[in-house]
């Protein structure tokens, strides 16, 4: 069986292409502004970052994508004695 590919377009040139899991990021943040995925146009090569929703997050972890889990601003309390 191949590999996973997934399919992008760039929205600079707008090529249309396959990309396999190893050509995108995904990083993970604590709102839908702070989770999208990126990847380099193999045409123009832009650097392209798009937002990724709940589904394509699952699909792009499931097909053995590279993810990065941003951390919170929101620090914990730290106790004093």
């Amino acid at each position: 069986m191949g590999g996973v590919v997934f399919k992008a377009a760039c929205p600079d040139c707008r090529a249309c292409f396959e990309l396999a899991a190893q050509a995108l990021r995904l990083a993970i943040g604590g709102s839908r502004r702070t989770t999208f995925y990126s990847f380099t146009c193999p045409d123009c090569g832009a650097a392209v970052r798009k937002p990724a929703g709940e589904r394509i997050v699952e699909l792009l972890t499931g097909g053995g994508v590279r993810t990065l889990r941003l951390h919170s601003s929101v620090q914990s309390p730290v106790g004093t004695g």
